[in-house]
């Protein structure tokens, strides 16, 4: 199941620590702006497993520019066991058309 850039801002911005946020993009992509998310590249989520499995049981959400290498993300990490992995929809760019700065 995915979430809306709206939903998720209200978790943000009520202090809601309940969830892991991953940022899939790259690190120059983080760097320009972010939501706080945890930088984990979707070409190294592979490698990130075995520091992310202590997050299998809990609710992981993932995101990236648009939504779709977050849903890459989001496949590989529900075939590798996590039970709760949801997808930004529309990514960094939905969440910037919602809340510009």
């Amino acid at each position: 199941m995915d979430i809306n850039v709206t939903e998720l801002k209200i978790r943000i911005d009520s202090g809601d620590t309940d969830f892991v946020l991953i940022d899939v993009r790259e690190p120059g992509e983080h760097e320009a702006f972010n939501v706080g998310g945890t930088l984990i590249p979707v070409g190294t989520i592979a490698g990130a497993l075995d520091e992310l499995k202590q997050h299998s049981e809990k609710e992981v959400i993932v995101y990236c520019r648009s939504g779709a290498r977050s849903g890459m993300a989001q496949g590989f990490l529900q075939q590798a066991g996590f039970k709760n992995v949801r997808n930004l929809t529309g990514g960094m760019l939905a969440w910037q058309n919602a809340y510009p700065e």
